[in-house]
């Protein structure tokens, strides 16, 4: 479980640190990126927030645009940002090479049709591979969140859906909640799972939302402008669900704001104090 380091900036008197390893799970050379509050060497261990990115995003896309380093420190909580897919020569790549599927495209899933089941099993590695790979080699406890935007937010709420007892808290922006129902959906999951629908309904949170047997409160920031609202996103399939299920879920849409990481921003504190509550005060 070893890392190396490729950079390190200090940020509000922590420091925000970049390493690869090779994953075993995904067979590649990952990279991640960890912020670690000051005086981790006087605290006892810190909770950790794991933040998962949308389409074409790496591990450095949050770390650099959010802003989410200043409340972290004062809170006492590492960020763990982790790349969107394998990458490599020998992983396999979309043939047209289009943004939204292939490399920067894992949808954080499981695959299992051929090429993409040898590398592409992203749910495996966020869920298992990684927070044992921080937990091994930083001063962090086992208490997590996990929060992500679009793709991300997508990946964020399946990954606590699907794994009750693994997180204390879960949050997302813009995420797509109903993949099964739009073409980013229909696209990844058509290829990575198969003609097989209901394999693609393991991956959805309106279909998991309903049967989950943990009951998370969920924290969702929606912009209205959102070039995707509709098309890809559709937060009231989840309302509607969420809400039928008596699953709290507190699903806010912001006038004004697009799907851009000036979005994140203005609402990433809220999160932040969303997780905190659950991983700290909690």
């Amino acid at each position: 479980m070893s890392i190396t380091k490729i950079s390190s900036q200090r940020s509000f008197d922590g420091s925000y640190n970049r390493f690869k390893h090779q994953s075993q799970v995904l067979g590649c050379e990952m990279t991640f990126g960890i912020y670690l509050p000051p005086n981790m060497e006087s605290r006892p261990s810190v909770p950790v927030l794991y933040w998962l990115s949308g389409l074409t995003c790496t591990d450095e896309n949050f770390m650099q645009k959010a802003g989410a380093h200043r409340l972290a420190a004062e809170l006492g909580m590492a960020i763990v940002a982790p790349d969107t897919s394998p990458r490599g020569e020998h992983v396999p790549d979309d043939v047209d090479k289009s943004w939204d599927f292939g490399h920067g495209a894992g949808f954080y899933i499981n695959a299992t049709e051929e090429p993409w089941a040898k590398n592409y099993q992203m749910h495996d590695y966020i869920v298992e591979e990684l927070p044992a790979l921080i937990e091994a080699n930083f001063l962090v406890s086992d208490k997590r969140g996990i929060s992500g935007h679009s793709m991300g937010g997508h990946g964020a709420l399946i990954c606590a859906l699907r794994n009750p007892g693994r997180y204390l808290s879960v949050s997302a922006f813009s995420p797509i909640t109903n993949p099964v129902k739009t073409s980013w959906g229909h696209k990844a999951f058509s290829q990575m799972l198969g003609d097989n629908i209901q394999k693609w309904r393991e991956w959805d949170t309106c279909e998991l939302i309903s049967s989950a047997q943990e009951r998370l409160p969920l924290l969702i920031d929606q912009g209205a402008e959102d070039e995707f609202l509709h098309s890809q996103l559709k937060p009231g399939s989840l309302s509607s669900i969420a809400s039928r299920s008596g699953h709290v879920a507190n699903i806010r849409i912001h006038h004004g704001y697009d799907h851009s990481y000036y979005f994140v921003a203005s609402f990433i504190e809220d999160h932040l104090r969303h997780h905190a509550s659950a991983l700290i005060e909690g």
